[in-house]
């Protein structure tokens, strides 16, 4: 029987997550192809727009993880799972488990839109749902039952808000009214993917952070959050691969 593949779009690192509930977190990243979504301010268009399509390799867990170690030696023991969405990938629970193995953490984000049993086996899941920004509709009952289930089993998990405008801290708040027992973030998110210069997008990315902090700090609703800047993205501006 032949070994089940997945679509791979890039594995690099080590480098830190510059997002969600892991941080700081020093990482191995593993990113997918394919997703349901078509946000449009996606930062990784790339893996479902068709622009991509010739560097996606059809690859084994085994082939993956001999990649991570051939990219990031012995210098790391936590691996991000990122796309695309990889939620559309029925047989990623072969490579999570492949990975634990190997002693590594595995972190992944998708928007919630679709459940996997394997959700059960990631050590740092982040759900986050798109804002009106994107032009996404959320299925709340699809997402209803994945922070259920994943309550239920006592899993760690959080719930993560990209943040453009007013309209979307009020899906925010609508978020965190739905799911109060969940640690709950919320990212200032980057609105020019074509600012080539990282210094002057570094200061239009802190001018949104700072509006963000300044509004929920103002917020009798938004308490409990955590207020992330897009931390890669302030070092390193849009290149990828970092």
């Amino acid at each position: 029987m032949a070994a089940n593949r997945l679509p791979v779009m890039e594995i690099f690192g080590p480098t830190i997550q510059g997002e969600g509930m892991v941080i700081g977190q020093k990482t191995m990243f593993v990113r997918t192809a394919g997703c349901d979504y078509s946000c449009a301010w996606c930062d990784s268009a790339f893996t479902w727009d068709g622009s991509g399509k010739d560097e996606v390799r059809m690859m084994t867990a085994e082939e993956i993880v001999a990649e991570l170690y051939r990219t990031g030696g012995e210098t790391f023991s936590h691996v991000t799972v990122s796309g695309g969405n990889p939620a559309l990938l029925a047989h990623l629970g072969e490579l999570i488990a492949l990975l634990h193995e190997r002693g590594m953490t595995v972190a992944l984000e998708t928007q919630g839109s679709r459940w996997q049993e394997w959700f059960l086996q990631i050590d740092d899941l982040t759900l986050s749902p798109k804002p009106p920004s994107s032009t996404m509709v959320t299925n709340w009952g699809v997402l209803d039952d994945i922070v259920e289930r994943l309550s239920r089993h006592e899993r760690n998990f959080s719930l993560k808000v990209v943040i453009f405008d007013e309209r979307d801290l009020d899906y925010a708040k609508q978020v965190r009214r739905r799911y109060p027992q969940a640690a709950f973030f919320l990212q200032a998110g980057n609105d020019d993917l074509t600012e080539a210069d990282p210094r002057a997008l570094l200061d239009r990315l802190m001018n949104r952070y700072l509006w963000l902090v300044d509004t929920v700090m103002a917020s009798a609703e938004l308490k409990d959050v955590r207020v992330l800047p897009q931390l890669h993205a302030w070092l390193w501006g849009n290149k990828r691969g970092v």
